[in-house]
């Protein structure tokens, strides 16, 4: 079910997945989404309604886009004692790991000069939660949380119906209750733009489909946003001490989110690769996502058969995935080397699964090759940053000359001016 690569075929098919997992410039769904952007920019909440009428088959009234108190209160009596419990589990262990992100503020202070460098919390957020046939309260979790810690003031919420009431429930553990009926590109160009109803916010995070990625990447500017996040992947780094149904189970959870998402392994093992090969194929059967599962190895799942784990290394770095599994003997080898990678796991018993849910570390990562340059959601993403000066008389003498000639090199008379004249 899965391809397995000799080292003769290996750049040929990281080139081919690479092209593949790319984010593209130029989609056809770009157009819909422009003019959904535009109708909710002018009609506001007029908009919404008939988006919703139209792609949730949801019929609502102006004053039922915002879940009301007595619903989230309705939600408790729909999620059982075990789930509360989880839920709590994991606020506490994301709590713990984003608290720790929290940054001292810079200042250099001599009798004459003053330099700050000040971070400052937003100052409303907007979070994207899918939903409709899904549930995903770990997405809340995980968007809410570190706003929070950062000290964003006001955060809101923004789902396609029917929200589950297990979103309802980490909204409402996490203090949220400014939760509203909108799903799709409608839902970021309503938090964008602001309508009677929704306000509008500063920043836009959580994931979507390819409308609500669009929608973000037009209106980037309008409002901040996260990251333009393509289909999600896996690199896991084996050598002959993994166990192969470990393997298997963990690029089987990858494949299930969806047909496009990219599971891979690279291994220095011929053994294992078969193996890993013949474990997916006879767990895949006892899962209900099956078809996805198997779409998504046969466009983008592969075994990779290298010489060494040196060799591995260097094409885990090229390959740049979202999440790296390292389930080798002496994986420190493979840490000290892959720099490119949004969040490693390291040993056997730590799946990315553990990471999606409770562990601690933000499961919202760069995907399709982005983690080249790019990082996972964190405290530092819901601040600003703002530099304070302050000079003195004689600090601003003992600068003066360098100041002015670098101001008449850029031909800018008016800066030396700026500068000279409180000498004149």
């Amino acid at each position: 079910m899965l391809k397995i690569i000799k080292k003769d075929k290996i750049e040929a098919e990281i080139k081919l997945l690479k092209e593949k997992s790319g984010i593209q410039l130029d989609l056809p769904q770009e157009k819909a989404v422009r003019e959904i952007i535009r109708n909710v920019r002018d009609k506001k909440d007029r908009a919404l309604i008939e988006y919703t009428k139209k792609f949730d088959k949801v019929s609502l009234e102006a004053d039922e886009i915002k879940v009301s108190e007595q619903e989230i209160k309705e939600a408790y009596g729909k999620v059982n004692s075990a789930y509360l419990e989880a839920l709590k589990d994991a606020i506490r262990n994301i709590g713990a790991y984003h608290e720790r992100q929290k940054i001292s503020p810079v200042k250099i202070q001599t009798n004459d000069k003053l330099l700050t460098l000040r971070s400052l919390a937003l100052g409303r957020v907007g979070v994207y939660v899918p939903g409709g046939k899904a549930s995903y309260p770990s997405s809340v979790l995980m968007n809410v949380i570190p706003a929070q810690i950062a000290g964003v003031p006001q955060i809101i919420l923004c789902s396609p119906p029917p929200i589950a009431s297990s979103i309802l429930v980490a909204a409402s553990e996490l203090g949220i209750t400014d939760i509203y009926r909108a799903g799709g590109a409608q839902a970021i160009a309503a938090m964008a733009f602001g309508t009677e109803i929704i306000p509008a916010v500063d920043k836009i995070v959580g994931p979507g489909n390819i409308y609500v990625m669009l929608a973000k990447k037009l209106l980037y500017g309008v409002v901040g946003i996260d990251s333009l996040a393509g289909p999600s992947d896996v690199l896991i780094v084996a050598d002959e001490s993994a166990n192969a149904r470990y393997v298997a189970i963990d690029l089987i959870a990858q494949a299930e989110h969806d047909s496009d998402a990219s599971a891979i392994v690279i291994t220095t093992s011929e053994k294992l690769a078969s193996e890993i090969d013949a474990a997916a194929t006879e767990l895949v059967k006892e899962f209900e996502r099956k078809k996805i599962i198997e779409a998504s190895f046969k466009e983008n799942g592969r075994i990779f058969c290298v010489e060494s784990l040196e060799i591995a290394a260097v094409l885990a770095n090229r390959i740049a995935p979202e999440h790296l599994e390292i389930i080798v003997s002496d994986p420190q080898l493979i840490l000290d080397t892959v720099r490119n990678a949004g969040a490693v796991f390291i040993g056997p018993y730590s799946p990315v699964a553990i990471g999606d849910y409770l562990a601690g570390p933000n499961h919202t990562l760069p995907t399709a090759g982005t983690s080249r340059f790019s990082s996972l959601l964190t405290v530092y993403d819901f601040l600003k940053h703002q530099s304070v000066t302050g000079y003195s008389k004689e600090a601003l003498r003992t600068d003066r000359d360098s100041a002015v000639t670098l101001a008449e090199i850029e031909g800018l008379d008016a800066h030396a001016r700026a500068i000279d004249i409180r000498f004149s």
